[in-house]
């Protein structure tokens, strides 16, 4: 191998390590965000219906 093919070889492997792990987590994110939207979503109840008064108001 000469000297040309390793500096090839060499920027090959940098590009490819620095691109992958950026393209991995794109396509991740984008499954990741379509199983999230598919999750049912649950509504709460109001609060403040809920939540008892033990406080007397003096006037």
């Amino acid at each position: 191998m000469s000297l040309i093919d390793g500096i090839l070889l060499t920027l090959v492997n940098t590009a490819v390590c620095l691109v992958l792990p950026k393209l991995l987590s794109v396509i991740l994110a984008t499954q990741t965000k379509n199983i999230v939207s598919a999750q049912p979503v649950m509504e709460s109840q109001d609060a403040s219906a809920n939540i008892p008064s033990y406080v007397d108001v003096v006037s």
